[in-house]
């Protein structure tokens, strides 16, 4: 990769130029778009109202599962005896995840980290050993060779006697617990990044921080006016397109709207997944479960460096797509659920370090309160909007399939330019990174240098960028709030930034913590985390 792809070129630049694909939205599936219409030759254009991952992609449970919730429907494994579609539907589902798992694995293991997940299993639940057993037969044959799953079961007594899970409830009703590998994603924005610098280097036109204020069809294309939201002075500019991929995730819909003199129908419905997360004893390190809550959703309590996290919820979200954050309901209903999966361990709000929410990009289906979960590419052309696609219910263990099946849908009607080139899944070197002084005494091990890179390579634009999608500062018990000022600090050397300027950076982090992420006002945190 050169410097070149990657600085964050003057808006005015791009004013009057024509793209082959405007890909709007840089989550992790318009992320991973951009990159693979880029290596097929399209000339992309990838812009996005805010950061990169700023939205779903970097507030989900985090996990690329192996799929095994997709054998799991409900009340009862009989549900695919009465209803064969839904069978072949998980199946599908299941082999995707079990695909995507490997791929990314073999391919980035410096992206994932392996845990061990366990399954309680208890009388007057509804799935049996043999069902069990049958789930990750098929799971295994889908694609388990490579990156296994390491599949065993323990027995109540050797369970009882296991760390996290002597905490279990009703030992007396546990049949058993069930064991495998599953890894998550560290950390789902560093993922997107990565994807966006591969982009550019392909030669796709990468901007953050660029809302599309208004859309209108220009003969057989679409004809873009873009801002600059770090700039409000800047004036707006105007870009063609052959195509548009509309990847804004929640903001689907808001897109549609700015259409100019058409009205799309509405493709979003958007669930709410909150987490806590907590400190758990020492020896839990490393180990999860995964089980059902009292609603019969999935509930996880995964572990997270030296922390654990409980989630998600999952509720039909109206409130303001701008401004998603846990509530206290959230968090009770999540405690509530942690006390009655480990009851011995008798978690209080006051346990709570903080915690995050997202909501999820559904199908928007009349007949599905909660929408559909299949992803779906939408084709906007039955409205008069040919030219335009949609992706829905992508979700971020599939992402790197995502483009792929966009391709599919777009290569009929527009041809790439110019020859193809190769996707890199590799990970950007830190080069020196190491030998320069280390921002936090505790948490991701952060070099001041990975901020001047930041900066200087990877488009960042405010200190929360930095912190939270850049070196993963954020993601420790403190969220890296001690390091903050040091880090604004480092960032104004690099953009000349005044006194003022670099305060002020710091304090909305701050803020930005307290507030999205309920973190504890300034003391707090910092007490438990001396404890």
């Amino acid at each position: 990769m050169t410097a070149e792809f990657r600085a964050r070129a003057e808006l005015a630049t791009l004013a009057g130029r024509g793209f082959d694909v405007a890909v709007i939205g840089a989550g992790v599936n318009g992320a991973n778009t951009a990159q693979t219409l880029a290596a097929e030759g399209y000339e992309v254009l990838l812009v996005d109202k805010g950061d990169f991952a700023n939205g779903s992609s970097g507030r989900s449970s985090r996990l690329l599962h192996c799929g095994l919730r997709y054998l799991a429907p409900g009340a009862s494994m009989w549900e695919f005896v009465r209803h064969p579609s839904r069978l072949v539907t998980a199946i599908r589902m299941a082999r995707k995840a079990m695909q995507c798992r490997r791929q990314f694995v073999e391919t980035t293991p410096e992206r994932a980290r392996a845990i061990t997940f366990c399954f309680p299993f208890y009388e007057d639940g509804p799935y049996q050993a043999w069902q069990i057993d049958i789930a990750f037969s098929i799971l295994g044959a889908l694609g388990g060779r490579g990156v296994p799953l390491d599949y065993k079961r323990l027995g109540r007594q050797e369970a009882m006697r296991t760390p996290l899970l002597e905490h279990l409830r009703e030992p007396d009703k546990l049949k058993g617990v069930a064991t495998f590998s599953e890894y998550q994603f560290d950390w789902p924005e560093r993922i997107v990044v990565d994807t966006v610098l591969d982009a550019g280097r392909l030669g796709a036109t990468v901007r953050n921080y660029t809302p599309v204020t208004r859309l209108a069809r220009r003969g057989d294309g679409w004809r873009l006016t873009l801002a600059d939201a770090m700039d409000r002075a800047a004036p707006e500019i105007e870009v063609e397109a052959r195509a548009v991929v509309n990847m804004a995730g929640i903001w689907i819909d808001e897109v549609g709207r700015s259409i100019e003199g058409a009205a799309p129908k509405r493709r979003i419905t958007g669930t709410k997944g909150a987490h806590i997360v907590v400190r758990l004893p020492p020896e839990c390190r490393g180990r999860g479960i995964v089980t059902l809550n009292r609603l019969a959703e999935p509930f996880y309590c995964i572990p997270w460096n030296d922390l654990h996290y409980f989630g998600p919820t999952e509720t039909l979200y109206e409130g303001d797509i701008e401004d998603i954050y846990p509530t206290e309901e959230d968090f009770a209903f999540l405690l509530a659920e942690a006390n009655h999966l480990l009851p011995s361990l008798e978690l209080t709000r006051g346990d709570v370090l903080y915690g995050w929410a997202g909501v999820r990009p559904l199908t928007y289906d009349t007949a599905l309160p909660k929408g559909a979960r299949s992803r779906e590419v939408h084709d906007y052309a039955g409205e008069g909007l040919g030219g335009m696609l949609a992706m829905t219910a992508g979700p971020v263990m599939t992402h790197r399939s995502a483009g792929g099946e966009v391709l599919g849908r777009l290569e009929r009607r527009v041809r790439p330019g110019r020859g193809k080139s190769a996707v890199s899944y590799r990970v950007p070197p830190r080069r020196d990174a190491e030998n320069s002084p280390r921002l936090l005494n505790h948490g991701p091990d952060v070099r001041l240098d990975d901020i001047r890179r930041g900066v200087r390579e990877e488009y960042a634009c405010t200190l929360t960028d930095v912190m939270v999608r850049r070196t993963g500062a954020a993601w420790s018990q403190t969220m890296g709030r001690e390091g903050a000022l040091v880090a604004a600090q480092v960032m104004g050397e690099e953009l000349g930034w005044s006194d003022g300027r670099i305060a002020n950076e710091a304090e909305e982090y701050i803020r930005f913590l307290e507030h999205q992420f309920r973190l504890p006002p300034s003391g707090r945190a910092d007490r438990r985390a001396d404890g």
